[in-house]
């Protein structure tokens, strides 16, 4: 049997690391990113000494429907999918409230969705989140607001989540908590989905952690700073961490933990709580 795993931002920060991580855990590694140039670089680094490829790389925007029908169709005709660490997503600095939602919730959604009838005993998801709806205080919301995230595919999802939250729904920086409050919210969904077929379904919440995304936001948003300052272990976070609790929850040692939000923070979240 031919096992199968899928990084998807597997072209730089979080997502390399997950990928330079879990390659050799799986026979073939397929890097999504939608700069196909970063992840065929990403993969060209993953040969074993012998020069025997173990990644490829697959270029595809995350909320391309066509192109992941054409990822699920690579990876079965590949082998058996094992694991699947879903990195990509952008961040308030990076696109208005609307194109937060589509890639990181709705693109989760959908990724799920095209990937949905590969599941089997064994198989592992894990989808990034954030600790930012914890920070923002979203993470319990009224149930009519739970109720439409909920439904990230509906064709008026993003109307009626706007119209549920309000105006001060466009403002990027509550978008964003928002969206990765939806993902967290569809891992669990997705999880009892999967249960049946002995698959797992989890996400990663990660705090603020140096990659280049992340310093593009610390450059913007001084409460960055400030919550690094909190960080009782004092430092930011490296990519490498997040990619090495990535690697266990996808892995057999893990095999009985599924539908929780795992927070890699450093502690800062328990430092702030309560201020």
């Amino acid at each position: 049997m031919t096992t199968v795993g899928i990084v998807t931002g597997a072209g730089r920060g979080m997502g390399e690391a997950c990928a330079r991580r879990l390659a050799g855990t799986v026979d073939v590694l397929l890097l999504v990113d939608r700069d196909a140039a970063s992840a065929e670089a990403v993969a060209a680094s993953l040969d074993d000494p012998a020069g025997h490829s173990r990644a490829e790389a697959f270029a595809l925007d995350i909320t391309d429907r066509e192109g992941l029908a054409r990822l699920a169709a690579r990876v079965a005709e590949l082998g058996t999918l094992r694991a699947v660490a879903h990195a990509a997503g952008i961040s308030p600095t990076m696109a208005d409230w609307r194109r937060i939602f589509e890639v990181d919730l709705v693109g989760t959604a959908l990724l799920a969705e095209a990937l949905r009838p590969l599941a089997t005993e064994g198989t592992a998801h894990v989808y990034f989140s954030s600790m930012s709806p914890l920070l923002a205080g979203v993470d319990n919301p009224d149930p009519a607001i739970g109720a439409i995230l909920d439904e990230p595919l509906r064709e008026d999802f993003l109307d009626r989540v706007r119209e549920a939250v309000g105006p001060e729904l466009e403002q990027s920086t509550l978008a964003y908590p928002w969206a990765k409050h939806g993902v967290a919210r569809f891992a669990r969904r997705e999880a009892v989905r999967l249960g049946p077929v002995g698959a797992r379904v989890c996400s990663l919440a990660p705090g603020i952690i140096d990659t280049p995304q992340g310093r593009q936001e610390a450059a913007e948003q001084s409460s960055m700073r400030r919550l690094v300052e909190a960080t009782p272990l004092g430092r930011t976070g490296r990519s490498e961490e997040v990619a090495e609790v990535v690697a266990f929850m996808l892995s057999d040692g893990a095999s009985f933990l599924n539908g929780v939000d795992i927070l890699v923070d450093g502690g800062v979240h328990a430092a702030v709580r309560d201020r």
